[in-house]
């Protein structure tokens, strides 16, 4: 049977979940994986396996778990192996790196962020901020919304000026947390968003972390900024 792995830690770790129910249905009971100095936590995989809540969820628990205790290397979920040897095989192989990781990331969590142009609020920033662009919006208002080509030439106007905008309140973004962090990477692939990072914060100082964002939420009311974690430091195993 496949080996599912959802970390790794030092083998010196104060507690890991053993026994702890993981993936699949029925949950498969979590064990470990020992080589070296390291440990991985891991369990039977399901023949099928795809990322359903409950899966998804088991897999944030196990971590949770282990990482309330010490640092530790989460994988993504959909980490399989063909068997326990060749996880050993992959922890021998680099042992030296995921020791280190570890001492990188102990007492740090992820959070993840990202933002957005409050439509509404970004379209009246636009317009305060450029003269010209208000003088045609009024041009095109007082002769009761103007022509075809009026509007598609405002309405072209106006789009260039948003996307100029949503890059420089990415920019404002970065520059309002990178302070506040230790590291920071672009976050998890997703579309719609003019900023998506992931920054590695020291547990003890994630209330000023938070702190941070909502002063960029006050200094910036034109985004909508949206915060998860803290979260295991998936971006940051290297």
């Amino acid at each position: 049977m496949t080996t599912y792995v959802y970390g790794i830690a030092r083998r010196s770790h104060g507690k890991l979940p053993e026994q702890m129910g993981g993936i699949g249905n029925p949950p498969r009971p979590v064990r470990t994986v020992e080589q070296g100095e390291l440990v991985a936590l891991v369990s039977d995989a399901p023949e099928e396996l795809k990322p359903k809540r409950r899966d998804l969820l088991a897999h944030q628990n196990v971590l949770a778990e282990a990482g309330a205790a010490g640092p530790v290397l989460p994988m993504r979920f959909g980490g399989v192996s063909t068997d326990d040897e060749a996880v050993r095989a992959v922890l021998a192989e680099h042992e030296q790196r995921y020791l280190e990781r570890l001492e990188a990331l102990d007492g740090k969590v992820e959070y993840n962020v990202k933002a957005t142009h409050d439509e509404e609020a970004v379209l009246h920033q636009v317009l305060a901020d450029n003269a010209e662009l208000r003088a045609l919006s009024d041009a095109n208002r007082k002769a009761g919304g103007g022509s075809y080509e009026d509007k598609l030439r405002l309405g072209e106007r106006i789009a260039a000026a948003v996307q100029q905008r949503e890059a420089t309140d990415a920019a404002l973004v970065e520059q309002a947390l990178r302070g506040a962090a230790e590291e920071q990477c672009p976050g998890p692939q997703s579309t719609g968003w003019l900023a998506n990072l992931s920054f590695l914060v020291p547990r003890d100082h994630a209330d000023a972390f938070i702190a941070t964002v909502d002063g960029l939420r006050a200094q910036a009311p034109h985004l909508v900024v949206q915060v998860h974690g803290p979260l295991p430091p998936y971006s940051f195993t290297g």
